[in-house]
């Protein structure tokens, strides 16, 4: 008889990921920058800084961040949010391009949580309880092509070995959900299909976002085509005391397994 898989949480999942992670290193190149974002939709601003090597000022506090580089001239910011310890910002700022991407995520509370999933069908609710706030906006007052959603992912089944005993398969199955499956590591056997929204930042640079609805997650990487490989960040509760947050960084190299095309 198979073995029944258990699903674990995101603090002993960042255990699994930690050893020989190949995450990119720290990147500083931001440093002594400033920035104003302003949104399309809103057209609102946030100025952002960045007065020392890995720390942001964000809405007048200065908080400890993770920035990395995947392309030149393109930035993952990624902080828990000084307003909410269950939210955390990320930012992806382009400088090539003169745009950025902001995303607030932030974690269900523990009511929400233990609500069944038949209940949330009843009133109507997503079976996830982690929520997403996204805006696009640009660097200057110029008029720059701004991010956009995207479909080019979908249909493609890509392998991601985030360190020798950590590799994950996910199959981007339409414009809403994907499926993910553990091929060796602390998850290994596990699989589901969840949330997500892909975001291009570039030409082959996708920002991919999911939210997990068994174990309440925010994974968001940058997933690089070009380079074939990815860099991120991936947030939930530590424990099952729901009482403190796991944000720990995640990389990748990227295999193309195969790309699936329905006919008409």
């Amino acid at each position: 008889m198979i073995e029944e898989v258990a699903f674990i949480q995101v603090g002993a999942l960042s255990d699994g990921f930690a050893p020989d992670s190949y995450i990119l290193d720290t990147n500083n190149q931001l440093t002594g920058k400033t920035f104003q974002l302003t949104f399309a939709e809103t057209a609102a601003q946030e100025t952002i800084s960045f007065p020392t090597e890995q720390q942001i000022e964000w809405q007048g506090v200065v908080r400890d961040c993770r920035i990395t580089s995947i392309r030149e001239g393109i930035y993952f910011i990624n902080f828990i949010s000084p307003e909410d310890w269950r939210t955390s910002i990320t930012i992806i700022i382009n400088e090539a391009e003169d745009n950025c991407v902001l995303v607030r995520g932030t974690l269900p509370t523990e009511q929400d949580i233990r609500m069944s999933a038949f209940t949330k069908v009843e009133q109507n609710q997503p079976l996830t309880g982690v929520d997403v706030d996204i805006h696009f906006g640009s660097l200057s007052n110029t008029q720059h092509p701004l991010p956009a959603y995207t479909s080019e992912l979908i249909g493609m089944r890509n392998m991601y070995t985030y360190n020798p005993k950590e590799r994950y398969e996910h199959v981007y199955l339409n414009e809403q959900f994907y499926a993910w499956h553990c091929l060796d590591g602390v998850e290994k056997g596990l699989a589901d299909v969840d949330r997500c929204h892909y975001i291009k930042v570039s030409d082959n640079l996708y920002l991919f976002i999911w939210r997990e609805k068994i174990i309440p997650t925010l994974g968001i990487i940058l997933i690089d085509l070009q380079g074939m490989r990815t860099d991120g960040g991936i947030m939930g509760y530590q424990d099952q005391e729901f009482s403190s947050v796991s944000l720990f960084p995640v990389g990748a190299h990227a295999t193309i397994l195969n790309k699936t095309h329905y006919p008409k």
